[in-house]
């Protein structure tokens, strides 16, 4: 359970783009690595409107689980263990959802308090909740960014990787994520097989609740 809770802590809501945007082309020219390398990371989770791909998820511990991903923004995300595993992760746009079919329990987050809510958002702005890291802190070929919201460090941290690529939209692909939560714990994902842009059904990203029918409370539809 603790393997995949950690997918959940890290970011809220995007902030707002910063100002800046209509520079004149000298500022332009000026501007610094770690900006451009930021802007080019937003170029990109912008192009993407859908991720479908296998993953591999590694906990701290040495734990692994694999399945495979299906992502349509805004905010449409689900992680399947495959069919021998009680678990799933689905979000309807809004809410993410962790429902284990042993113990017949769903449990929920607002998805903007998700580490995913970066991947979600399709008018992503990575003004002042993300940085660059340095390339002695990237594997060669890769452009790595790390986002925190500051004023709820109970989050955690995310660390999104892209290798560079002319195949990827911007230059770039998303390889894999790290999550470091609150308690200091780290889990990894890692994607292999990824096709962009692809339709997606919206029966995707539904699931039969393990709890049953839901009687509606009195004078609510």
């Amino acid at each position: 359970m603790r393997l995949l809770t950690a997918l959940m802590l890290s970011l809220a809501t995007p902030a707002a783009m910063g100002a800046g945007l209509m520079a004149s082309p000298a500022v332009a020219q000026t501007a610094s690595p770690a900006a451009n390398g930021l802007a080019q990371v937003e170029n990109h989770l912008r192009q993407v409107k859908s991720l479908q791909a296998d993953f591999t998820q590694i906990a701290d511990t040495g734990a692994v689980a694999k399945g495979k991903m299906i992502l349509a923004k805004p905010g449409r995300i689900r992680f399947d263990f495959g069919k021998d595993s009680p678990l799933l992760i689905v979000s309807n746009g809004s809410v993410l959802s962790m429902v284990d079919y042993d113990v017949s329990q769903v449990t929920r987050w607002p998805v903007k308090e998700t580490p995913l809510a970066l991947l979600l958002d399709d008018k992503v702005s990575l003004a002042g909740r993300a940085k660059l890291l340095p390339q002695n802190e990237t594997p060669a070929g890769f452009v790595a960014v790390e986002g925190r919201d500051a004023k709820h460090p109970e989050y955690g941290t995310i660390t999104l990787f892209f290798q560079k690529t002319p195949k990827g939209p911007a230059g770039l692909m998303l390889m894999g994520w790290r999550v470091l939560d609150g308690q200091g714990r780290t889990t990894t994902v890692q994607l292999e097989n990824q096709r962009l842009n692809e339709n997606v059904s919206s029966s995707a990203f539904q699931f039969r609740d393990p709890r049953g029918p839901r009687t509606p409370r009195p004078g609510r539809l």
